[in-house]
């Protein structure tokens, strides 16, 4: 299905959305908050079958056709929607979900997904794990969230490559899986994103090094330009001396939040605080307004407008709404130009979730004006991260060990 821009004008965006097409959200009520999260978070969690009787094998995972790390993405949304909401109605299941796919090394190396697991998708179950460590996510055996976090990491860093482009981590870590000569923005991002909060967590330098060190690679390399866009990867068999220029919102997002811990453990004097400021003003630029009528809306640059987009894609606009909220909170500088972004995108996304048989389910496009047709498991994480987050004023920052399960 394509949409002319006329059939997407939006009309103004009011302060609260009316129930009767849409979800109900005001964006100054928390129990208004609240009750849309619980009714998206509900529909997030409709997508797991993992829980059911008969269904064993299937504990931590989605059906297809979604991929693993997906998974481990929905965990890490439904463990900020506990820690936003106060909701523990799926902590158990969550718990149970993450560990599950711990792997017998305690490091998430599934062997017998192995055809889905690279550098990226191990570490977005990483990043999951060390949320519920900095949140204090109740976990009912071992291992614990932090030596779930902490193993990845080496993992991570034993497999940085400095055969070609002077270093970064590639795609992909078994060589028979497409994508293992490409070095992705995601997977350095995200690297460098748990690196920072390990390094805040625990008090480690050595964690804070590896991240200004992935930092460092990936601007030399020109995957972080001058104006701090982010662009999408880089050929190692011509030695990075090119990049894939597409940007996508969960690149800025993985870096944004990792770079907002790193300014808050360093001096002034550091250069996170601007290289945070930077990214955020460029998510400002690439990713909200697509157009006139649509100030402050979120979307995904380059796929939404031309309805392209792939299931892992209608994911993404998730994780810039975590992690910008996730940064606000770590600089709190940021709130409120973040919520100035927040606010319309959120009621944009309520609006959104007006399909399906229930009248409920979210889109993609968020200024499109109602339902867009489409329906997934990545709409309605997108939609529940930009909802929840709004709460962010009646939450603690993460915590640090000691403080922390």
């Amino acid at each position: 299905m394509h949409f002319s821009f006329a059939a997407a004008v939006l009309s103004a965006i009011s302060l609260t959305i009316p129930a009767v097409l849409s979800l109900e959200l005001d964006v100054n009520d928390a129990v208004s908050i609240k009750n849309a999260a619980a009714t998206v978070a509900y529909d997030v969690m409709s997508y797991y079958t993992g829980n059911l009787t008969g269904n064993e094998e299937k504990v931590g995972l989605l059906p297809a056709p979604y991929y693993w790390w997906q998974a481990g993405a929905m965990w890490g949304t439904m463990v900020q929607y506990w820690f936003y909401t106060g909701d523990t109605s799926y902590n158990e299941v969550v718990a149970a979900a993450i560990l599950s796919q711990a792997s017998p090394t305690n490091d998430f190396m599934v062997e017998k997904l192995h055809y889905q697991l690279g550098n990226d998708d191990q570490a977005f179950w990483a990043l999951t794990a060390m949320s519920a460590a900095e949140y204090g996510l109740p976990n009912p055996s071992k291992p614990s969230w932090i030596e779930l976090a902490t193993n990845v990491f080496n993992n991570l860093a034993t497999r940085w490559d400095t055969a070609t482009c002077g270093g970064g981590l590639k795609w992909q870590f078994f060589a028979t899986n497409v994508g293992y000569n490409y070095k992705s923005s995601i997977t350095n991002a995200a690297f460098f994103q748990l690196s920072a909060r390990l390094a805040r967590y625990t008090g480690n330098t050595t964690y804070a090094d590896w991240a200004e060190k992935t930092w460092n690679w990936m601007s030399d390399v020109h995957l972080i330009s001058a104006d701090f866009n982010v662009y999408d990867g880089t050929d190692d068999l011509k030695n990075c001396s090119d990049f894939d220029g597409h940007m996508w919102t969960y690149n800025n997002g993985a870096l944004l939040y990792g770079s907002a811990m790193l300014a808050n453990i360093t001096a002034p004097t550091a250069p996170w605080a601007n290289r945070t400021r930077g990214l955020h003003q460029a998510s400002k630029t690439h990713f909200f307004s697509p157009y006139p009528n649509a100030t402050n809306v979120m979307f995904e640059l380059s796929c939404e407008k031309t309805n392209s987009c792939n299931n892992d894609q209608y994911s993404f606009k998730a994780y810039l709404s975590r992690w910008s909220y996730a940064a606000a909170k770590v600089m709190p500088e940021l709130e409120p130009d973040v919520l100035t972004l927040m606010r319309p995108t959120a009621l944009a996304a309520a609006r959104s979730c007006s399909g399906g048989p229930k009248g409920r389910t979210c889109s993609a496009s968020w200024w499109y004006p109602g339902w867009d047709g489409t329906v997934g498991v990545g709409q309605e994480m997108s939609a529940l991260e930009a909802i929840h987050g709004l709460l962010l004023d009646a939450t603690d920052a993460p915590g640090v060990a000691n403080l922390k399960a």
